[in-house]
């Protein structure tokens, strides 16, 4: 019997070296270099696995690199080709996992657009200006919290603080249980760093973590059923569209998305763009000059800029093409978003931090198309209103040493940023 060899068999990998853990740890202009050489000579390439696997997967043979801004936003439009239900992250995960951890946006139609709808139904006018308002009094309470001391760790002392109390409020979360919750949260996304996982087995850990969070999360649903409130939760416990309602196992799912996904892009956005307002101090002092209306096209460019989640994988559901290359169903295909946001092709002079940039189609919430985040608007209020308070009452906040970043494919992470400014009295 004669075997036919697979194309992924015979196909060379990329010279380019983005699957290592050295790569990973470098710094993300240190990255940038091979992804422009990526964006100009191979945008769709063929690349090994990716090292420090979660688990071993005999059937990964490596992985398609996306790197231009065109072909990501093709991509992500062809949710037919290139699926999400087999996993997002560039690693292979178990099931279990998936299911916990990545939520609907881990699913593909018809679940994923009866999921999202039900989600959406759950964001009524009422609860989005009870959210506003939340987000408001927590930028006021982080600074409260800061202003008398005159420096500080930036990240846990406001930028993780920042998503922490305002999911927590949206989601109707004890005080008692947030600091368990958002410390467990982090290991989801940070089970390449060796900071934050120390001598743990990541697998072990990173499930350990969603179980914890799937315990909460069950807890608080049950205790919303009995006893529905004015929360989000109590909302989507009561969200039904065409007779059809959200399980339990489908909130618990978005309630893990909410924690991980929506706790981390908030905090690694508010902290690259503490970084880049003290590295470009003449983007702060225009955007201070008029901080009400400058405000919200700064966001735009402060989440390009900060490009929170740098990857997002996909699956071939069948043999297809892109960009001149032959994709084989079951191949990986990774959209690198960092790279995207940085396309000459699309922005002006990307290295710069330019607060006026305009227009500025950045695709850290995604490429469009079915899977857009769905917490967007969520996350530019937070930033401008944490921007708002810090930058009104603490006008010459500054970084004052060197950040140390998460060593991760998924997250764009700091997990320090020391800050310095003239004590409030």
């Amino acid at each position: 019997m004669t075997t036919v060899a697979h194309p992924r068999d015979t196909r060379p990998y990329d010279p380019a070296d983005i699957s290592s853990r050295a790569f990973w740890s470098q710094t993300a202009a240190e990255r940038e270099k091979t992804y422009a050489v990526l964006r100009a000579e191979r945008p769709v390439s063929w690349h090994q696995p990716v090292e420090d696997m979660l688990m071993k997967d005999p059937n990964d043979q490596g992985f398609w690199a996306v790197v231009r801004h065109a072909d990501l936003v093709e991509v992500t439009k062809r949710h037919e080709d290139f699926i999400s239900g087999e996993g997002i992250v560039m690693e292979s995960m178990p099931q279990e996992l998936l299911d916990a951890g990545q939520g609907f946006i881990a699913m593909d139609p018809p679940r994923h657009t009866k999921i999202r709808r039900l989600l959406s139904s759950a964001f009524t006018p009422k609860q989005i200006r009870r959210i506003h308002d939340q987000i408001q009094g927590n930028a006021r309470r982080i600074v409260d919290d800061i202003a008398t001391r005159g420096e500080v760790d930036f990240v846990p002392e406001v930028a993780a603080l920042v998503p922490m109390h305002n999911i927590c409020d949206m989601m109707g979360i004890d005080e008692a249980d947030r600091a368990k919750m958002a410390y467990e949260s982090q290991f989801a996304g940070g089970w390449n760093d060796p900071e934050l996982m120390g001598d743990q087995e990541p697998l072990d850990r990173l499930f350990q973590a969603m179980l914890y969070l799937g315990e909460l999360a069950g807890r608080y649903i049950a205790e919303r059923r009995r006893n529905p409130g004015e929360d989000l939760l109590s909302n989507l416990v009561q969200a039904e569209v065409d007779g059809e309602r959200l399980t339990d196992d489908e909130i618990m799912s978005f309630f893990g998305l909410l924690t991980i996904a929506g706790n981390d892009t908030t905090r690694q956005s508010t902290s690259h763009a503490m970084k880049a307002l003290t590295d470009f101090p003449e983007q702060k002092a225009w955007l201070m000059e008029d901080l009400d209306g400058r405000l919200k096209g700064a966001v735009e460019e402060m989440v390009r800029w900060a490009t929170p989640i740098m990857t997002f994988r996909r699956t071939a559901s069948r043999d297809c093409e892109l960009n001149g290359q032959q994709i084989t169903q079951g191949d990986k295909v990774v959209m690198f978003y960092a790279s995207a946001n940085w396309d000459t092709e699309v922005f002006d002079a990307p290295e710069r931090f330019d607060l006026s940039r305009n227009p500025n189609p950045h695709v850290s919430f995604g490429g469009g198309g079915i899977h857009h985040c769905l917490g967007n608007q969520l996350a530019r209020q937070q930033l401008a209103a944490i921007y708002r308070e810090l930058l009104t009452r603490l006008p010459d906040i500054d970084v004052s040493g060197e950040p140390s970043y998460t060593v991760s494919t998924f997250f764009h992470g700091v997990n320090h940023l020391p800050v310095r400014f003239t004590p409030q009295r």
